[in-house]
């Protein structure tokens, strides 16, 4: 038993369950507007499944064709698929029982969902192997993330309404943009071996400007959001909170470069609860 629970709790390592916060709350929001309100508990357990299963999948990828680059990298190399608790074998059979799993949730949801599951699973693989040959590996990381919305809308309506796709524009330019902070950690470690990324390309300073311009993107993509769904004053506030939040998260990073991980994590982590948590009220007052 001991030997399970160690094993679940280097998994939970590998992909790092938790951070499945950045993209649940877009999941939620996207179905409560598409239902109106409540859109029931059936399609919540689909959303949570569907979305951690996706996300385990992608990390899964990520993991298996990194461990090469992780090794290398002094912030990584004590990770479990580089240090010996979790095979190479293990990563990949993980990574397609989740694949499996998303898809098979997909098909319970409804035709369009399960069309799209194959696609979305391709560009969840995708961005793992971007990084090794181009600099947009940032906004296809953004783009897996802005898929949430779609999905979350898809599996109440069996659409996308234009809503929904600028929402999406609004999480690919949020993920994209803190994506860029985080990989200034890596800026010298990606120049050395040959990486691809906007901070070992062009510098701390380029990657800054580009970054507040993508989260400048990201407040105007959510406000137009608001507008064009029909929203009321608290959904305004989510975006006006937003817009604080991701100050914040700039601030801390410029002021001081090893709080990367608080922006990275706590503060974004935070802004799609509270997001969230505004659009309820919103749907409830």
């Amino acid at each position: 038993m001991e030997r399970i629970i160690q094993k679940a709790k280097d998994f939970n390592e590998l992909v790092m369950f938790e951070h499945s916060i950045f993209s649940l709350p877009f999941i939620f929001i996207a179905m409560l507007v598409a239902a109106d309100g409540w859109f029931g508990w059936w399609l919540l357990v689909m959303g949570v499944v569907a979305a951690v299963s996706a996300r385990n999948f992608a990390m899964g990828v990520n993991r298996y064709t990194d461990r090469d680059i992780d090794a290398k990298n002094p912030r990584t190399e004590n990770r479990p698929n580089v240090d010996g608790r979790i095979n190479a074998s293990s990563i990949l059979i993980f990574a397609v029982i989740n694949a499996i799993v998303f898809v098979a949730v997909a098909y319970m949801i409804n035709s369009l969902a399960f069309m799209l599951s194959i696609p979305i699973l391709i560009v969840l693989g995708a961005y793992s192997y971007f990084k090794r040959f181009s600099s947009f590996a940032h906004i296809i990381l953004g783009v897996s993330l802005g898929l949430a919305p779609i999905a979350g809308v898809v599996a109440v309506s069996a659409s996308v309404p234009a809503w929904s796709f600028i929402l999406s524009l609004g999480v690919i330019f949020w993920v994209a943009g803190f994506d860029l902070l985080y990989s200034l950690q890596d800026m010298d470690f990606d120049k050395e071996n040959n990486l691809h990324s906007i901070p070992s390309k062009y510098g701390s300073d380029a990657t800054l400007l580009i970054s507040s311009f993508f989260h400048f993107l990201t407040v105007l993509f959510w406000a137009l959001f608001v507008w064009v769904a029909g929203l009321g004053v608290f959904a305004f506030i989510a975006v006006l909170a937003s817009a604080v939040m991701l100050s914040y998260e700039h601030y801390l990073v410029r002021k001081d470069f090893t709080q990367i991980d608080r922006a990275f994590f706590t503060v974004n982590g935070y802004l799609g609860i509270a997001f969230l948590i505004l659009i309820i009220f919103d749907k409830v007052f």
